[in-house]
């Protein structure tokens, strides 16, 4: 039988739908991207905001006309949207035949063994504490020389605003020999860059061996001959430390590149937030950061009209991103979640004045953005390629600076043939807006 997936929202999601992948290729089933083809339809769902929910829901109903109009015998719901409201999918969209939760993706399979016999809805749910994943194969959802590396999952944080904890339970931290097996893995398909993501990166540890240890697993990782660069995301500012910030420095594979979502400057608004910093212990961090690697990129977030904001609020965040000049950053309005402290807070923004905001925000990172991208004229980078531009003598590369898929690129101007995974120096010769243009280096400088 033929299994189409589509894996929607972040890329913790992503990773859950290759464990998924990697059991039904083990079990013996095919894939394919057309919809008519498919026999088993999966929709790995996203709801952390309105906007989120609102793409799975269409997605879902976008898919089942398939059951009528294609091949598909089984349209299955996995994921945050299936954990979330599996009573009320259950009674509203008949269409779906099997309910797959957050910590139940390893059942995939059984799911689908058990629909086929029974010939009836099919549910499979497991305590929302309960690690799924572990150890389980992978097939990468594309020919890329990067992949992600989930090391945690869950979260303790309890922002008041977020519905995550609830969702994908509380933080547990995968195993560190099963990240290495699983790293060197992907290393022998080829992969080059690791990103380690989780809800939050830099506990990781805390709960297995007692004491952070995203150090001790940087280590370990760089040890695997074949990986060039690890990046890491989603680091809570509160978070970092000392010996996790000088191993950055020190290990020449990790990317000098963080992720740190800050969401608001403004104490009040970060104190209803159920957030863990002030504007003055934020300011502190990115300055030790900075001075201890110098060249550290930092990207971040920020969440407008978060309820009872002020516009002195909001120019307080103005101001923080104007002095600390983030080197990328990306804004969402406010999304009120039910069962979420925020949701029934006082003083609810109107969306006109949340948009308005994120607007003025992100009009001031452009600025920003385009002065510092103007600074690289001139200078010189590793750069991953990872395409070519069709018709054209230019491939498109990443340097340490870019996420895969979320950041900017650069775009290199050469005669030479470049291999996607290929490792090149470039030298920035002009910018795009957001991205850049270089030339490859001459080969007595490279």
């Amino acid at each position: 039988m033929k299994v189409l997936f589509i894996s929607l929202g972040c890329d913790k999601n992503l990773v859950d739908s290759e464990h998924m992948s990697g059991l039904l290729s083990k079990a013996g089933y095919e894939f394919t991207d057309d919809e008519n083809e498919a026999d088993i339809i999966i929709i790995n769902s996203c709801c952390f905001i309105n906007d989120a929910k609102e793409e799975s829901i269409e997605t879902i109903f976008d898919m089942a006309r398939y059951k009528e109009n294609g091949r598909c015998q089984a349209l299955v719901l996995a994921g945050c949207l299936a954990q979330r409201y599996i009573d009320e999918i259950e009674e509203e969209i008949p269409e779906i035949d099997i309910c797959i939760g957050t910590t139940a993706i390893d059942s995939i399979v059984e799911a689908l063994d058990l629909f086929f016999q029974k010939k009836e809805k099919i549910r499979q749910l497991k305590p929302v504490d309960f690690l799924a994943g572990v150890d389980a194969p992978r097939n990468l959802s594309a020919i890329s020389s990067y992949a992600y590396l989930k090391i945690a999952e869950g979260c303790d944080k309890h922002c008041t605003y977020c519905i995550i904890p609830k969702i994908r339970g509380n933080y547990r931290s995968v195993p560190m020999e099963s990240l290495l097996k699983e790293a060197g893995e992907l290393a022998r398909k080829g992969i080059r860059e690791l990103v380690l993501v989780a809800q939050e990166t830099t506990m990781y540890g805390i709960d297995l061996y007692g004491e952070k240890s995203l150090h001790k697993l940087l280590k370990r990782l760089a040890e695997i001959s074949e990986i060039q660069w690890i990046r890491i995301l989603y680091c809570y500012p509160e978070e970092l430390y000392d010996e996790l910030i000088d191993v950055m420095a020190e290990e020449k594979k990790i990317c000098h590149y963080l992720d740190i979502p800050i969401q608001h400057a403004s104490d009040s608004v970060l104190k209803r937030m159920g957030r863990k910093t002030t504007n003055a212990q934020l300011r502190e961090r990115i300055a030790t950061l900075r001075k201890k690697i110098p060249d550290i990129v930092l990207r971040t977030t920020f969440i407008t009209g978060f309820p009872a904001e002020t516009q002195k609020d909001h120019q307080e965040v103005m101001k923080f991103v104007d002095e600390m000049e983030f080197d990328r950053l990306g804004v969402f309005t406010y999304s009120p979640e039910e069962n979420t402290p925020a949701a029934v807070m006082e003083h609810q923004i109107d969306e006109s004045v949340k948009t308005a905001r994120r607007n003025e925000i992100m009009e001031l990172q452009q600025e920003i953005a385009f002065e510092k991208a103007g600074r690289l004229v001139g200078k010189t980078f590793l750069t991953m390629i990872e395409g070519k531009i069709s018709g054209e003598h230019a491939y498109i590369g990443r340097t340490y600076m870019d996420t895969p898929g979320v950041d900017s690129n650069i775009f290199v101007v050469t005669d030479e043939e470049l291999m996607t995974g290929d490792f090149v120096r470039v030298t920035v010769t002009g910018t795009n807006d957001y991205d850049l243009i270089g030339e490859l280096c001459r080969e007595e400088d490279r």
